[in-house]
């Protein structure tokens, strides 16, 4: 219940209260505050927007989705992702959600995914600099104080920036749709705001690898590169539908708890980063000690099992979650049908 002041509280209802403890727009100025702050709110939205494009420019993200091998490679690496995503989006078992909010969605997760890019470049540099190497080395130095610069820069910037950012690219327009009326359905928004950042993640890339060989004058093994690369993405992608997927869930679970949103919200975000950042921690630090191991094995066969593990593990608790949502859908859906008949039948006995 909200708050309120103890003039208001008090107050017999037939007292005028306006501009001294309550307060709604009458006056010539007080409907022009109305529009001043909804014209301040609908900029500051799209200057975001433009500041999204521009940083996507920079980062040169645009330049690899109109690359046309890049553009190729990049949609069969998120076939997988895709896959996933629209399987959450069959498992809602409320109203459908309409594509158009799910396509604005997944574009806004493309252009917002620059920010995370443009703030974990930074604050890698930032953590290279206190640990003496850059997280981002690809595991070329093992020491312990390289190993945890890494574990904590996946830990504080790259888990939490992204998960938020992929959190933002829904509620910056499907969060305030009346379409979006149930919990559920910001699992669906999270899936594809993942979906969204994988795919412009994997473009990236794709054409980083193609474009280190093509340097070198080698356009043959560029493509074989970018081939390579595509692959691994396909199976990194899935991972952010899933960590975007709890995170929508929490961030639905906000919108019909407003008293507790902002923490609710904090939850979500926090189980994301989490995964995401063990998921990369794994992937960095310990599977390169684990193929070096065992040099019989091709690293990608390695690669490729603890995927299956790590992903199918936490894919089964978004399942679990979703199908709880959905069992106590149905459970009050069919009380309330019970109720409807029983009032019919009341209805015609009394008649």
């Amino acid at each position: 219940m909200a708050q309120r002041d103890p003039v208001e509280a008090r107050a017999q209802r037939s007292r005028d209260l306006y501009d001294i403890a309550t307060w709604e727009p009458r006056s010539a100025l007080d409907r022009f505050a109305v529009r001043l702050y909804r014209a301040v709110v609908a900029t500051g939205k799209w200057v975001l927007v433009l500041l999204a494009v521009v940083f996507t420019l920079a980062i040169g993200a645009a330049g690899a989705l109109t690359n046309e091998a890049v553009l190729g490679l990049t949609v069969l690496s998120a076939v997988p992702a895709l896959a996933l995503a629209a399987y959450v989006y069959r498992t809602d078992i409320t109203s459908g959600e309409p594509l158009g909010l799910l396509a604005v969605t997944f574009v806004l997760a493309v252009i917002f995914a620059s920010f995370a890019a443009v703030v974990n470049t930074v604050l890698g540099g930032v953590v290279g600099a206190v640990f003496g190497t850059a997280p981002t080395a690809g595991g070329t130095d093992t020491t312990v104080l390289s190993v945890l610069g890494t574990v904590l820069f996946f830990l504080l910037v790259v888990g939490p920036i992204e998960e938020t950012v992929k959190m933002l690219a829904v509620r910056f327009y499907a969060y305030r749709s009346e379409r979006f009326d149930a919990v559920v359905d910001g699992t669906v928004y999270g899936a594809v705001a993942g979906l969204g950042f994988a795919f412009v993640e994997n473009a990236i890339y794709i054409q980083r690898s193609a474009g280190q060989s093509l340097a070198l004058g080698a356009p043959e093994q560029a493509l074989a590169e970018a081939g390579v690369t595509a692959a691994v993405r396909a199976l990194a992608g899935p991972g952010h539908v899933v960590y975007s997927a709890f995170a929508g869930y929490y961030l639905g679970l906000a919108k019909f708890n407003r008293e507790n949103a902002g923490p609710i919200v904090a939850k979500g975000i926090l189980i994301a980063a989490l995964i995401h950042a063990l998921y990369n921690s794994l992937a960095t630090v310990v599977l390169p000690v684990v193929t070096g191991a065992v040099p019989s094995i091709p690293p990608i066969t390695v690669y490729f099992g603890f995927v299956v593990v790590f992903q199918g593990f936490f894919g089964y608790l978004l399942y679990r979650k979703i199908k709880t949502y959905s069992a106590a859908y149905r459970d009050v859906m069919s009380d309330a049908e019970r109720a409807d008949s029983i009032g019919v039948e009341r209805t015609e006995f009394d008649g």
